[in-house]
């Protein structure tokens, strides 16, 4: 795919990468393109990891594109599914995937990162969640962040704004691991190719019991679980995939998933 945003498949794996030049910041229509590529990665059966990166070595995503938004476009618009950036809102995505930030991230770049499964941050990388300077809120960080990290430091970065770098975001935790600018798609390719071996169902699984016990007392998440009454928990105790990862380690084997 041309244009602001590029996909590369490679087996079971999408990467998505947002080309938007200068800066790849995201206005009403390249979002509501991102939302079209990731509902199609949620509903390909053949898909299972993407990646999502940025364009150039300077930029993942500022976010926002102020620049749109002064010719025009609202900042309550249409974003298309999965609201902005297509990942935040994205209902039923079961995948994993896997943000490769390969430089600012800030505003609504660092939700969309945040929006992801696991976070891998070039060296360079630096984070702020600006909006206050511009007289807007970073609603999706401020609904995430302070679930994820002390509230305190949560606070702190939405109520300043300030600059920070790769080595800060992994000790609180918002990025998994910090990686050399020039690997940065190599680790995060060798990552995706590890989570496309995996058992798909096992996955779809673990993403709807985090999603559904994200506000429940843990007894009620687990009743649900048990009475099988979340859709991906269900298929996966009716599958061949369970009967098989039993059966492999029964005979010392690898097991050979099917995703059904």
């Amino acid at each position: 795919m041309s244009g602001p945003i590029k996909t590369q498949r490679n087996g079971n794996i999408l990467t998505v990468t947002l080309d938007r030049p200068k800066a790849n910041a995201i206005d009403l229509a390249t979002s509501r393109l991102m939302g079209e590529v990731f509902r199609d990665f949620r509903d390909d059966p053949v898909l299972r990891v993407a990646i999502v990166t940025g364009g150039g070595p300077k930029f993942f995503c500022p976010g926002w594109d102020l620049k749109a938004a002064a010719d025009g476009d609202a900042v309550d618009g249409d974003y298309g599914v999965g609201g902005f950036g297509g990942l935040q809102e994205l209902r039923d995505l079961n995948k994993p995937v896997i943000a490769a930030v390969n430089g600012i991230c800030c505003g609504g770049g660092l939700e969309l990162a945040l929006s992801a499964d696991i976070i891998l941050a070039a060296d360079h990388a630096t984070f702020a969640l600006p909006e206050i300077r511009s007289g807007t809120v970073a609603d999706a960080a401020s609904v995430k962040l302070p679930k994820r990290i002390p509230y305190h430091i949560a606070m702190e970065l939405l109520l300043t704004g300030r600059w920070f770098d790769a080595e800060e975001a992994h000790r609180w935790g918002i990025v998994n691991r910090i990686v050399p600018a020039d690997a940065l798609m190599t680790e995060a390719m060798a990552l995706a190719e590890l989570l496309a071996s995996g058992p798909p169902l096992v996955y779809a699984a673990i993403k709807e019991i985090v999603r559904d016990a994200e506000d429940s007392r843990f007894q009620d998440a687990m009743n649900r679980i048990t009475r099988r009454q979340l859709a991906s928990v269900d298929r996966l105790y009716s599958s061949e995939d369970q009967m098989e990862g039993a059966r492999a380690f029964a005979e010392k084997r690898d097991p050979v998933w099917k995703g059904r």
